[in-house]
């Protein structure tokens, strides 16, 4: 991934000195385990921690000639080793992708670890703000047309609960990625035995995984990208609201825009809100990686090596740019600018229409037939949209209606808190019950 929407912590994961010192981790445990078992003499095993050392550079030299990058790694790090009689006891019983698979496992779950922690930090973000604007009004739309007041608290309580729902699928999908396998070029573990397979991985703080082909099975893999592509999803959606919301017509919300930040080129007084739209662009390279990872799924009989070459951009493309990602939304959604006059200026746009479902469901509980009052409301409702005029005049103005709903009725119908008065009940649901000011435990996975 380009330097752009790599941040640090993340790049370190993925760099070559990184990669290569993970293979050599798992390298070491192996050469440690099987001294403890007597199978590798304990003075080689010792030489070869003290002495082995990742030399990028000599890596790459050795693999433009040899043109298998493990090779290279061992030759490199059996020169550092120094003592060839130690030395041969590197990489002893071991096939290429036993260290690959194993240390691609230790790269992952510490790329999950920031990962995770960007997703916390975001409930945390969500958490404040919904709770900020628990009970300021605003105009719910559907199809993009107004349909019923809800709160903009509301709406972000809805991030949250989705956002929780991502935690607990990355963490599933994560655990399912933290495995190794010491099992050999086709898993059958005949050289060195499952017993020393899962001391190895245990020594890794990783679980061997029960059974293995010469490679890891790629269903987990396929399932960590889909739950980094649902993560990305979330964070389009709530970056493609943002970018509705931020629209001059509407005008609600507004992400951060600093000091000396220009909007454009030609047009001085431009505001856009272009890292809502870098975010729901990105979100389309993460899902176009999870093709990928699905169709690596099916391999030659016991392994081939389409799925390594893709792999190489795949896992550190798509957990690079959801780190990235979510960087960046929680800093949109902690500073972006929110106009509770404006949400209330445009709710009363449609002069009391979105008051319609209310004025058919109090008709009927007094009696109207439904098809009759649903009739009356929508003529009404139908010539107050034509002619931009007072709804709530016109079916004050109706017969038909008023037979049913006095002036107090009416009044009821037309009422913001009525249509609101259940909000704080939704908000117990998806925070939990909590004190007013005390933080929620936003890192739980468990509400939804």
């Amino acid at each position: 991934m380009i330097a752009r929407y790599t941040r640090e912590e993340m790049g370190r994961v993925w760099n070559d000195a990184n990669r290569f010192a993970r293979w050599l981790d798992v390298e070491l445990a192996a050469t440690e385990t099987l001294a403890e078992a007597g199978q590798v003499p304990k003075d080689a095993a010792a030489a070869i921690r003290a002495h082995a050392k990742v030399d990028v550079a000599r890596i790459q030299e050795i693999e433009s000639r040899v043109k298998h990058d493990v090779i290279a790694f061992t030759m490199a790090v059996g020169e550092s080793i120094g003592d060839p009689a130690a030395a041969r006891w590197l990489h002893y019983g071991l096939t290429s992708n036993d260290v690959v698979d194993t240390a691609q496992a230790l790269l992952v779950r510490d790329a999950s670890r920031l990962i995770e922690r960007g997703l916390v930090l975001f409930s945390e973000v969500l958490d404040v703000r919904a709770h900020e604007f628990r009970h300021t009004p605003q105009i719910g739309r559907t199809h993009g047309i107004h349909a019923e007041p809800i709160t903009f608290g509301l709406k972000i309580a809805n991030w949250f609960a989705e956002n929780q729902r991502n935690i607990a699928r990355f963490r599933d999908a994560a655990a399912q990625m933290a495995v190794g396998k010491i099992s050999g070029a086709v898993g059958n573990a005949s050289h060195l035995g499952p017993e020393i397979e899962e001391r190895i991985c245990e020594k890794l703080g990783l679980k061997a995984v029960p059974v293995a082909s010469q490679v890891i099975q790629r269903d987990r893999h396929a399932h960590y990208l889909s739950s980094l592509a649902l993560i990305a999803a979330t964070l389009e959606k709530i970056a493609l609201e943002i970018r509705h919301l931020q629209r001059t017509e509407v005008r609600e919300v507004e992400e951060p825009f600093g000091g000396e930040q220009r909007g454009s080129s030609a047009m001085p007084h431009k505001r856009n809100p272009v890292t809502s739209e870098q975010i729901c662009g990105l979100a389309r390279l993460v899902r176009s990686n999870l093709i990928a990872a699905f169709e690596n799924v099916a391999l030659w009989h016991e392994r081939d090596i389409s799925h390594s070459s893709v792999e190489r951009v795949i896992l550190p493309d798509s957990t690079i740019l959801v780190d990235y990602m979510l960087a960046k939304m929680s800093t949109i959604v902690s500073n972006m600018r929110v106009f509770p006059e404006r949400m209330q200026r445009n709710l009363e746009l449609t002069h009391g229409l979105v008051y319609s479902g209310q004025l058919l469901q109090d008709l009927v509980e007094k009696g109207m037939p439904h098809d009759d009052a649903y009739k009356a409301v929508q003529e009404n409702a139908m010539a107050a949209w034509e002619a931009d005029s007072n709804f709530r005049e016109r079916v004050a103005g109706d017969a038909r209606i008023t037979k049913y709903l006095d002036a107090k009725a009416l009044t009821h119908t037309f009422d913001l808190q009525r249509q609101l008065r259940y909000v704080d009940a939704v908000f117990d649901r998806v925070f939990g019950a909590h004190p007013a000011g005390e933080k929620s435990a936003a890192g739980s996975a468990g509400k939804n």
